[in-house]
């Protein structure tokens, strides 16, 4: 059998309206003061957050759905303070990024070109991925696609399905939510995924980038894109990341939580799989939920800077 191809990466055309999100709704959001940075890819506004000294080893923080760079405040003061550049930007059709109208402006083939772009553009090497959730189906996938811009992967409560695999139930009913509730609420979805109970500004926060349902087509969308079916137009590009990994020598570290219903147990077969994940001290995030850096920020940023100061 002929090994699956990696496809030529091709950033989407649009032919739809972008909306943008209106820099008021991310004023004074509780711990998240940080200086906003933009990237133009291919005329989409990509916004992320660039802390810690320029010079120092790049961390990139992946978000997942429905969520943004929002997730990761707790984390990255520590990691900048650590004397890491930390870059945690938001998602296209996410965050302060922005948002073309359509559902079909998004699939999975164009987040992975708009996040190679993204770090072409900023140039980033010897980069330490750290990936949840979408940021992991994403993440991942540029990863192995540009091995040479990569030092190490943290996977946490994440993967990259190939459609081979059967899902959780639980991710059905999601996929089924997503698309028909006429009830789509950003914050509570998140808050649905934490063991924390989350203060009402907090809520607020994560529901800032969505005012209104036209803002949210990407987090509509995005459970539909996971690949279910072995003949998913992601599948032969993700069976060719996997093929990758089986050979992937770096430091690769899974960080689950035990309360995530949805990926817990997954961090085995990565664990058996990749060479750089055997004989390491994988680590488990205990009392969290699917949001594991809500629920455990600080304790993931820790260990985060150890993998990376491991000789």
């Amino acid at each position: 059998m002929n090994a699956p191809r990696t496809p030529v990466l091709r950033t989407p055309v649009l032919r739809t309206p972008v909306h943008r999100t209106s820099d008021s709704r991310f004023e004074n959001l509780p711990g998240y003061d940080f200086v906003a940075n933009y990237a133009d890819i291919d005329g989409l506004r990509m916004h992320f957050v660039d802390e810690g000294p320029r010079d120092g080893d790049v961390v990139l923080l992946l978000h997942g759905e429905p969520s943004w760079s929002y997730l990761y405040r707790h984390m990255i003061p520590l990691l900048a303070d650590a004397g890491l550049r930390v870059i945690a930007p938001d998602l296209i059709g996410f965050g302060k990024s922005d948002k073309p109208a359509d559902k079909s402006d998004y699939t999975y083939a164009g987040h992975v070109a708009w996040m190679t772009q993204f770090i072409a553009t900023l140039d980033l090497n010897g980069i330490t991925l750290f990936c949840q959730d979408w940021g992991s189906l994403i993440g991942l996938r540029v990863a192995a696609e540009n091995q040479h811009r990569f030092a190490r992967v943290a996977l946490a409560n994440g993967g990259m399905p190939t459609g081979d695999q059967e899902m959780p139930g639980i991710f059905k009913a999601w996929q089924i939510f997503a698309r028909f509730s006429p009830w789509f609420p950003i914050g509570k979805i998140v808050q649905q995924g934490t063991i924390t109970e989350l203060p009402a500004d907090t809520v607020a926060a994560y529901d800032a980038p969505f005012p209104g349902s036209k803002y949210k087509t990407a987090a509509r969308v995005f459970p539909a894109l996971v690949p279910t079916k072995p003949d998913d137009p992601a599948s032969d590009a993700n069976r060719a990341a996997w093929q990758v990994f089986s050979r992937w020598e770096k430091p690769f570290l899974t960080m689950f939580s035990n309360r995530d219903p949805i990926t817990r147990g997954g961090e085995k077969l990565w664990q058996s799989k990749v060479p750089g994940a055997q004989n390491r001290e994988h680590v488990t995030i205990s009392n969290a939920g699917h949001f594991l850096q809500e629920d455990k920020g600080p304790e993931l940023a820790q260990k985060l800077i150890r993998f990376i100061q491991e000789p």
